[in-house]
This record gives C-alpha cells, sequence and structure tokens, in this order.
C-alpha cells in the first residue's frame, strides 16, 4: 500500500497481544513518535476497496469500522513495540534491540576484515618485488646441470 509493506492497527494490536482500542490510544498518546513513514491513516478509497475483499459483511450493530485503521510500516510495527507494555510487545523490543547489537559486531568485524585486506593489498607489490628477486636470484646461482634442494620434493 503507497509503496510500502504494511500491517494494520487490528493486526498489530492482536500481534502485541492488547486490544485494539487500547493500542490505538498508545499510538495517538505517542504521535510524535510515529511520522509519515511508520504510520499513516488509510484512506476512505484504499479502505473500501479492501474491505470489498473481505466477502460477507457481519449485519449485527456495531461490528464495522467507525474510524479509518491505521497502517503500520516495518518501523511503525518496532516503534509500536517500544510504547506497549504487553509481554509480547516487550519481546519483540528486546529482540530488535539484539538483531541491532548483532548487526553492529558484523558490520565491527567486516570492516576489521577489510582492514586487514587492505594493508595486506599495501604490502603484497612489496612480497611480489621480493619473490621476483629471489627468484632470480635463485636461477643465477645455481649451476646449469645440478639439481636445486628445492626441486628434491
Amino acid at each position: 500500500m503507497r509503496g510500502h509493506k504494511v500491517l494494520l492497527n487490528m493486526d498489530l494490536a492482536a500481534r502485541y497481544g492488547v486490544t485494539t482500542k487500547r493500542f490505538n490510544e498508545y499510538v495517538r498518546r505517542n504521535k510524535a513518535r510515529f511520522p509519515l513513514d511508520f504510520m499513516f491513516q488509510r484512506a476512505q478509497e484504499e479502505w473500501d476497496s479492501l474491505r470489498s475483499q473481505f466477502g460477507t459483511l457481519k449485519t449485527a450493530r456495531g461490528q464495522h469500522r467507525k474510524y479509518l485503521p491505521y497502517a503500520f510500516t516495518e518501523h511503525g510495527a518496532i516503534m509500536a513495540a517500544t510504547i506497549l507494555n504487553s509481554p509480547r510487545a516487550t519481546e519483540v523490543s528486546v529482540y530488535v534491540v539484539r538483531a541491532f547489537v548483532r548487526l553492529r559486531e558484523m558490520l565491527a568485524a567486516a570492516q576489521a576484515c577489510y582492514s586487514r585486506r587492505s594493508s595486506f593489498a599495501a604490502v603484497a607489490p612489496s612480497i611480489r618485488s621480493r619473490s621476483a628477486s629471489f627468484s632470480a636470484a635463485r636461477r643465477t646461482t645455481v649451476p646449469t646441470g645440478s639439481v636445486s634442494p628445492m626441486s628434491k620434493q
């Protein structure tokens, strides 16, 4: 939707173990944490289009939404976990923090590896020239017809 993969507020509320009403209250109280790239309210046309795909609608009173649903991007879903107090939301928040710490450790290891590679690349021409001069010196010092100690292997 609008170029993003999104979850609706009712789906996030269910995943985090709270009612949609409570979820929306928490979001309204923390509006500053949800910029437009984290959360947006669906347009009436978008909701009507989605609603028509539900198939059959219940006819009882109070079975339909009074307000348009909020759609949360991946960033918004993670931010929602930080404002909720349910056990599942806390679990998700801890998981995200651990994932970012692990990602930072992997990045540091990759940078260290790259730095070692760069330092080796700086030394490699010197090693190649020494190797070439050693080979040339060896060819000139070994008499013709004699066997080199290196070739006996």
